[in-house]
């Protein structure tokens, strides 16, 4: 942490904004430590103009007010309409004058108060969108969370600078938050993008296919996938060391297979794996791996993809090279080993 966000995280009382007395505990709140983090690499300085995406308590929007100080400006966006009004009173209780907070949607900037010289966002967009590229100063720097698989969870946090109207990613962090949604969201055990199917009953769990565009109008694949893993599964444990999940997570979304698949089988309990049509097979963080049989051709692959990732020395996600790609609203972030 560097000296700057450590004196703003000594003035700023984070849990006046996370567990204030009239609006109780925020549901949408980061981890103070990780906050600091992301505060830390987008190297915010006095009289800066800086946007945030996701207001949630509003802490992190009273840390940056801390960091670019009376001349500077907060812009902090949030589709909640709730958690914006009551962060923008907490500010007003405090005397904070600098952060303005709107119910917008973030992925398409907020162009009324750009230029930006930092951004920074606490949701993951399905990409980088081109809005917050075109709405940041050359040379200047954009930290976000972005998907590196058309899967949920499957993120890095992205230290971005725009040179010449282009985004370059100059680092990756482990890390990830919730997913960027047009509407609040309201359950933040189910992914807010990218789940082919959900069963309610007997108990919650949900799958996402990397190949949903080859499956049918009905969702046939993916009710079919989630039902081989919940019911009457083949089971085996992991014979390693317990999983490293930031490792794996990032490892299998750069093999680039298009029958990547995730499920949340339990409660607070993501699995990765690989499915097609007719057969799955997946792993859990608690090493649990699961597979529709014990001859399963999915889970040969996935028995394949865990030797070569282990074979790999379980690889950081900073260790990867990161490429951004062109695309229809914005940009597709890459790793590469």
């Amino acid at each position: 942490m560097t000296t700057a966000v450590a004196q703003a995280a000594e003035t700023v009382p984070e849990r006046h904004y996370t567990h204030h007395d009239g609006r109780g505990p925020t549901p949408h709140r980061s981890n103070p430590v990780v906050i600091h983090r992301e505060l830390t690499t987008l190297d915010v300085r006095a009289g800066m103009n800086v946007a945030e995406h996701g207001t949630g308590s509003g802490y992190s929007g009273a840390l940056l007010a801390q960091l670019v100080g009376p001349t500077g400006t907060v812009t902090s966006l949030d589709i909640d309409a709730y958690l914006v009004r009551w962060a923008q009173l907490i500010h007003h209780e405090r005397g904070v004058t600098n952060v303005h907070c709107h119910s917008a949607d973030g992925t398409a900037g907020f162009a009324e108060r750009a230029p930006y010289d930092r951004m920074v966002a606490w949701c993951t967009p399905p990409r980088l969108p081109q809005a917050w590229v075109d709405q940041v100063v050359d040379g200047g720097l954009i930290v976000a969370p972005l998907p590196i698989a058309p899967v949920p969870n499957m993120t890095v946090v992205a230290k971005i600078r725009v040179r010449d109207g282009a985004p370059v990613v100059e680092a990756v962090f482990t890390g990830g938050y919730i997913e960027a949604t047009a509407s609040p969201k309201d359950n933040l055990d189910l992914p807010g993008r990218w789940v082919d199917w959900e069963n309610r009953l007997p108990a919650p769990s949900w799958v996402s296919l990397a190949w949903r565009e080859s499956d049918d109008h009905l969702h046939t694949g993916a009710r079919t996938v989630l039902d081989r893993l919940t019911r009457n599964a083949h089971t085996e444990p992991y014979g390693q060391a317990d999983v490293d999940w930031p490792s794996w997570r990032t490892f299998a979304a750069c093999l680039g297979d298009g029958h990547l698949t995730m499920a949340g089988l339990r409660p607070d309990l993501w699995a990765i794996g690989h499915s097609t049509e007719t057969t799955a097979a997946v792993i859990q963080q608690d090493g649990t791996i699961l597979a529709d049989r014990s001859d399963s051709p999915s889970l040969s692959v996935l028995h394949s993809w865990l030797a070569a990732w282990e074979n790999a020395g379980r690889p950081a996600p900073e260790t990867y090279t990161p490429a951004l790609t062109r695309t229809t609203g914005g940009w597709d972030l890459h790793l590469s080993r």
